[in-house]
C-alpha cells in the first residue's frame, strides 16, 4: 500500500534526511587515498550516533554496517572492511541513511578518488545527472513510467547501461515501502503519483552491459561484465507542482 504523507510527517523526514545530507559532505571529504571503507563506515556509525539516529542499514535482513561502500565494479551493497583501501583512481558508491524520530532517510553517491579517468568521470556525471532528468518528470498525477523512461533514455543515450535486477522505493516509517522505483520502462504506465508521495529514486548505472551478479558474500552486488558501476540517489517528495529532494 502506497502511503501519502502529511505535513508533520514530512517534516519529521526532512529532519532525518538531512542528517545524511551532512554525512555526505563529511564523508565526501574522507574518501581519499589509502583510506579504508571501514574507516568511513566507522565515521558515519558515530556521526548518526552522535545526532541521536539509528542507522537503518546496520542489521537490516542481517547487514552488518552502516553503509554500503561499493568501489569500481560493485554496484552496490558492498561491505565495508579494512581490507578494502581506496586508492587513486576508483569510485566509491557510498549508500546509507537513518532513523531519526521514527522516519527514514536514504540517499546514494559515487565519488572520485583522487584523480580517476575522464570516462569514469562522465559515468558519475551521467548517473547523477539521470536522476535530475527523472525528476524533471514528477508532480502529482504523472505516471511513475515517466519518471523511469526519462532516467533510462538519458543514461543510454550517452551509451551506459541501466540496471534492472535493482530499483528504487517508497520510504517512510519503513526504509522499503511501495511503490517500486525502476530505472527503466515505459512513459504513461505505472503508478499515477500524488502529492505527498515518498520516494527513493536511485539510479544505478554500468559503463558497460547492465547485467550483474551478487558475489558469495550475499551482499555485493557487481557487474558481469567488470565495468565501472555508479549510483546516485535522493528521498524525494511528491509535490503538486514537482517534487521536493529532501536529501540535497
Amino acid at each position: 500500500m502506497i502511503s501519502i504523507k502529511s505535513a508533520k510527517q514530512i517534516q519529521k523526514m526532512r529532519e532525518s534526511c538531512k542528517l545524511t545530507k551532512e554525512l555526505f559532505e563529511i564523508l565526501e571529504e574522507k574518501a581519499k587515498p589509502g583510506v579504508s571503507t571501514l574507516e568511513l563506515d566507522s565515521i558515519a556509525y558515530n556521526f548518526y550516533k552522535k545526532h541521536g539516529a539509528t542507522p537503518n542499514f546496520l542489521n537490516y535482513d542481517g547487514y552488518p554496517a552502516t553503509i554500503c561502500a561499493s568501489v569500481n565494479d560493485e554496484v552496490v551493497h558492498g561491505i565495508p572492511s579494512a581490507h578494502k583501501i581506496l586508492k587513486d583512481g576508483d569510485i566509491v558508491s557510498i549508500d546509507m541513511g537513518c532513523i531519526l524520530d521514527g522516519w527514514h532517510s536514504d540517499a546514494a553517491r559515487t565519488f572520485a578518488v583522487g584523480k580517476i579517468s575522464a570516462e569514469a568521470q562522465r559515468l558519475i556525471d551521467v548517473t547523477k545527472q539521470s536522476f535530475f532528468e527523472g525528476i524533471n518528470k514528477i508532480r502529482h498525477g504523472v505516471k511513475l513510467g515517466d519518471v523511469s523512461a526519462a532516467i533510462q533514455e538519458y543514461v543510454e543515450s550517452n551509451g551506459f547501461g541501466v540496471v534492472r535486477d535493482l530499483v528504487g522505493h517508497g520510504i517512510g516509517r519503513s526504509m522499503h515501502e511501495d511503490p517500486s522505483v525502476p530505472n527503466f520502462g515505459r512513459a504513461g504506465h505505472g503508478v499515477k503519483l500524488a502529492a505527498g508521495m515518498a520516494l527513493a529514486i536511485e539510479p544505478m548505472v554500468t559503463a558497460g552491459d547492465y547485467h550483474v551478479s551478487v558475489l558469495d558474500d550475499d551482499w555485493t552486488v557487481v557487474t558481469d561484465d567488470g565495468s565501472l558501476a555508479a549510483h546516485y540517489e535522493n528521498t524525494v517528495i511528491v509535490t503538486r507542482e514537482g517534487c521536493e529532494i529532501l536529501t540535497l
